[in-house]
């Protein structure tokens, strides 16, 4: 598989609230570009451009990628795959405000040569596409024939519609809507806090040696943003109530808690400890701040007066998906973000999944998420939805009908 790694300076950017600096994208493209094959995909929150590949276990292979050691969607995105890379020009960009090497918080501010820090312009789910956008200019790519992503990455994907409905044919927002709801808005909240009040936190002011990482408020924002991203079966199946004896104790995560001594350390404790662990390790926590935000300052209609209005110039075709064990972003959610598109005016078609692995889903079961994509972006809405379990159906359209007034 050809396979592009690299950051391109995209020139001085301004951001949607007014402050400029010189942006760099980093971003990785795979297959060859030949006019009119070009297809980007959106990342979730925290994911980086290194959409897939093998897993990496060498040095300078880490390094370009922020310490990221595995692609995040190698079982839909490669030769073969659902978006094949024999097919398509597959092109993967890490936004604006994260830490793997697209401009953030901790890129050096050329001004001052130090960390950015929290001077670093307040960004958007807007900025992010517009950034995307810069970037397939300064490499030469026109228009799209497809936008696919999933989660924040499916807002993403949203904005494209919105912004350049002009370049793009074909959009698959997975798992995700039009706006987060109060209940995650109030999580995503809570994580926050627990960064900012971190006692290394420092105002975001961290960097260097002399100035420890905030990973204890990180690692709580993680846990609450991995709870969020399964489901209750998939929690129950995974861990259940399993306390008998003591596995061993929490001092390690609960040192000024010696009545811990007396409690299981329990199976779903010791996993979501090991998961902020990790996490911690390789994410940069006002990155987490600044991504966390700006997911939540997204809403679809803002500067319109609906989510149809938003859309209106959207003349392609769109794929939504969504997973009925979804808590995070619903599947009644996806079929109000259908809905918007027909009235649109738009070729749409709901995809919904029987799944109880929760959010995770769309990165957990490629056999399901896959084929769908595969086929749509082949042939529109008038393709065939495909699983390995299931026969091929034809896609329902949607009709404003079916939701009722």
């Amino acid at each position: 598989m050809n396979r592009t790694r690299d950051t391109a300076h995209v020139g001085e950017f301004e951001f949607e609230c007014g402050q400029t600096i010189p942006l760099d994208v980093a971003y990785e493209s795979y297959g060859e570009f030949e006019g009119d094959n070009a297809v980007l995909v959106c990342h979730a929150l925290t994911g980086s451009q290194h959409v897939t590949g093998p897993a990496q276990s060498d040095s300078s292979e880490e390094t370009d990628t922020g310490g990221q050691a595995a692609a995040w969607w190698s079982d839909v995105v490669g030769p073969g795959k659902a978006i094949d890379t024999r097919e398509y020009f597959v092109i993967c960009a890490n936004v604006p405000g994260s830490c793997y090497g697209t401009s953030g918080p901790a890129s050096v501010d050329p001004e001052t040569g130090e960390p950015y820090g929290t001077d670093f312009p307040p960004v958007t789910v807007t900025d992010w596409t517009r950034a995307q956008a810069r970037l397939l200019d300064h490499l030469g790519v026109g228009p799209l024939a497809g936008v696919v992503g999933g989660s924040v990455g499916g807002m993403n994907v949203l904005e494209w519609a919105k912004l350049y409905p002009e370049r793009v044919d074909r959009i698959v927002p997975v798992a995700t809507a039009a706006r987060l709801d109060p209940q995650m808005l109030g999580i995503e909240a809570i994580s926050r806090r627990a960064i900012t009040t971190d006692r290394h936190w420092n105002g975001g002011d961290y960097y260097g040696e002399d100035h420890p990482n905030p990973d204890e408020g990180l690692a709580v924002a993680r846990q609450l943003g991995h709870v969020s991203y399964l489901s209750k079966e998939s929690m129950g199946r995974k861990f259940g109530r399993r306390s008998a004896g003591r596995q061993a104790t929490a001092e390690e995560f609960a040192p000024d808690d010696p009545a811990s001594d007396f409690f299981p350390y329990r199976e779903v404790e010791s996993y979501l400890d090991y998961q902020a662990e990790t996490f911690a390790d390789r994410f940069d926590a006002n990155s987490y701040l600044y991504l966390t935000r700006a997911m939540d300052e997204y809403d679809l209609a803002s500067g319109y007066d609906s989510d149809a209005d938003a859309l209106a110039g959207f003349s392609g075709e769109a794929l939504v998906i969504s997973f009925t064990g979804d808590w995070h972003f619903t599947v009644e959610q996806s079929e109000r973000l259908a809905a918007a598109f027909d009235t649109a005016g738009a070729d749409v078609a709901n995809h919904v999944v029987e799944s109880d692995h929760g959010h995770d889903a769309f990165l957990v079961e490629p056999e399901q998420v896959g084929p769908p994509i595969r086929d749509f972006l082949a042939a529109g809405v008038d393709g065939r939805a495909v699983s390995d379990a299931d026969e091929s159906r034809e896609f329902a359209p949607v009709h404003t009908s079916l939701f009722g007034d």
